[in-house]
């Protein structure tokens, strides 16, 4: 999955579930700190600063929510991920990850249109190009952590030809970032919005 660029999850690793290593821990703290200087420079640029401020925390929380519950329903098709209290646990941390990435994947993608609220202009072009970086991202992660050994699919989990990684990953990444943002852009697109063009 796309956090797996920037956030290892083989801080609980599927298949060696009791091991912690710090190395484990360095990708998410520079994905988190990313995620904080992104936030304070948009901020610092919105006029509308209570407005980003709801947006950001209900993309946040509809992340977490949204991702848990793909992670929760996948879990068949990963190896050794039996329901459990040890494995909800892991989906839960999972989630966390994810709603990091996708705060990421919108400020990255917010310097990159010169927009903070980039997802006003729900243009197919936009959609598309973060389909395809969701997905793009979500096969390197898979590619890693499969050759890794951090985890591993049943024979239920379909797979993506050419690169034999799993495809609900895949998919976890092209389609629940675009569903958050444009769910959090309505849930703020009440109040007077405008979309400040980042200098």
């Amino acid at each position: 999955m796309l956090k797996a660029i920037f956030l290892d999850r083989t801080i609980f690793n599927f298949n060696k579930m009791d091991t912690l290593t710090l190395q484990a821990f360095l990708v998410p703290v520079i994905a988190l700190i990313l995620v904080i200087v992104f936030y304070i420079i948009l901020l610092n640029k919105t006029d509308n600063k209570p407005a980003f401020k709801q947006f950001t925390f209900i993309i946040l929380i509809l992340a977490v929510l949204l991702n848990f519950a793909w992670e929760m329903v996948q879990m068949p098709l990963y190896k050794n991920m039996e329901r459990g209290m040890q494995s909800t646990i892991f989906c839960g941390v999972a989630s966390i990850a994810d709603g990091i990435m996708v705060a990421l994947l919108y400020y990255s993608l917010a310097f990159f249109y010169k927009e903070t609220y980039w997802m006003h202009k729900q243009k197919g072009k936009r959609i598309f190009a973060l389909m395809i970086v969701g997905g793009i991202g979500a096969v390197v992660a898979e590619v890693r952590h499969v050759s890794s050994g951090s985890w591993s699919y049943t024979e239920a989990m379909p797979l993506v030809p050419v690169v034999n990684v799993g495809l609900s990953p895949v998919l976890q990444f092209m389609l629940l970032p675009a569903i958050i943002y444009y769910l959090s852009f309505r849930t703020i697109k009440m109040k007077p919005i405008n979309p400040k063009i980042l200098k």
